[in-house]
């Protein structure tokens, strides 16, 4: 069997990947990255939060998405039983990016790895990674068995490994590192339509969170892009979903119509691309680290899209992970709960705390109370834009205890 050396082996070239690629060859680090599918490829999870510039900027990449064209973002909006509420990321709590963009993920993604490419990885589309032998290598490294597109098995020897495999996952089946998630097995149903959306009063800068008029867990989303098209959505628990007859699109076009605005809104839409749905993505792992790799991204944990936290996170990720690995490679000794797992859950904690908030109704009843407070509403703002790593934010050091000061506050005596 032919068989390889390899400094760094990433796992996917998703953004988590290209980014630690491109961080990793700026260090002059040899990377080879293996990708099981051709890019450019559909995936979901298409409004980024702004302080993802901020890692596209350090990865050298910012030029390159910004001249992309992608639809301009500045906020997101949320609608629940005709009361509507928005939050100007520009206007928040925590210095830095307040403005970011909507994105095709086929193209955003491609963007991002050719950008890797550019910076000198290599990387190997149509390539499935099969087995990950941690440990047996030569020198200690991994043996990685990776199937090339024509069938032919070979074998990388790898210093160490990024798992930024997505939902792929492959580190944590491998090495059964997959715990339950503590949340219910949710389900989503989506599809990019030509919207052709008339309303003068919809911000198309803005993704768009919509609230099932009888179901407070049950929400929409509806992300515009350039071009007159947008992502629409719906998220809910599958016993929900399943109530629905038909095609994911005539299931998800039924779900529609049962709100209000959301029909109004999409009442000229052109349904030309099939819905496609996926169940039980939540998911988490017992550790995100070990002798000679680490998991990026939602290799690691995936919360929930309704905060639109996935990219973010599987940067900052890649940035944390990166930082620590070039300093165990320039033979400093990391301790990795340290600086890669414990700050990288800190913010990920963040997320969930206001994940579950949301689907408890109690974040709802903050967003939508009329009266809020302009520094609260800065607060919260700051964290739909991505800072959850913002120790300065009193939402961010105290989170379940503030989120739930601020539920009491907003709940009618």
């Amino acid at each position: 069997m032919k068989s390889e050396n390899v400094e760094i082996l990433i796992v996917g070239a998703g953004p988590a990947g290209s980014v630690a690629a491109a961080l990793l060859r700026q260090q002059g680090r040899r990377v080879l990255v293996i990708e099981r599918e051709q890019f450019p490829r559909f995936s979901i999870g298409e409004s980024l939060l702004p302080q993802s510039m901020a890692y596209l900027e350090q990865a050298g990449m910012l030029q390159a998405v910004v001249e992309a064209g992608f639809q301009f973002k500045n906020g997101a909006a949320f609608m629940r039983d005709g009361c509507y509420t928005d939050f100007d990321f520009r206007d928040k709590h925590t210095p830095g990016w307040g403005t970011t963009y909507q994105v095709q993920r086929a193209d955003f993604d491609h963007v991002l790895a050719k950008e890797a490419e550019r910076f000198g990885a290599e990387i190997r589309y149509r390539h499935e990674v099969l087995d990950i032998a941690l440990g047996a290598a030569a020198e200690g490294g991994a043996r990685v068995t990776v199937k090339a597109p024509d069938g032919a098995v070979y074998q990388v020897d790898a210093g160490f490994i990024l798992d930024a495999s997505g939902f792929g996952r492959i580190l944590p089946r491998l090495l059964k590192l997959e715990t339950p998630s503590n949340f219910p097995v949710r389900g989503a149903i989506f599809t990019h339509v030509e919207d052709g959306i008339r309303d003068k009063g919809f911000d198309r800068n803005k993704i768009r969170v919509t609230v099932h008029p009888r179901h407070c867990n049950v929400w929409f989303w509806t992300i515009p892009f350039a071009g007159g098209r947008c992502s629409q959505g719906v998220v809910a628990e599958t016993d929900f979903l399943d109530q629905y007859q038909g095609t994911p699109t005539e299931r998800l076009q039924a779900i529609i119509a049962e709100e209000p605005s959301l029909r109004e809104l999409l009442s000229n839409a052109q349904w030309d691309t099939p819905a496609r749905q996926i169940v039980g993505y939540s998911a988490n792992v017992a550790r995100l680290w070990g002798e000679g790799y680490a998991l990026l991204g939602n290799a690691g944990e995936f919360l929930d899209p309704v905060f639109s936290s996935g990219v973010t996170i599987a940067f900052k990720s890649a940035s944390l992970a990166v930082a620590a690995l070039e300093r165990q490679l320039n033979g400093e000794t990391v301790d990795w709960q340290a600086d890669y797992g414990v700050p990288l859950r800190r913010g990920v904690d963040t997320f969930r705390a206001f994940v579950e908030s949301w689907y408890a109704g109690g974040f709802q009843k903050i967003i939508f109370h009329q009266d809020k407070q302009p520094d609260v509403r800065r607060m919260i703002s700051a964290i739909l834009a991505g800072y959850a790593w913002d120790q300065t934010n009193p939402l961010v050091k105290e989170t379940p205890r503030r989120l739930a000061a601020l539920e009491a506050l907003c709940t009618p005596a």
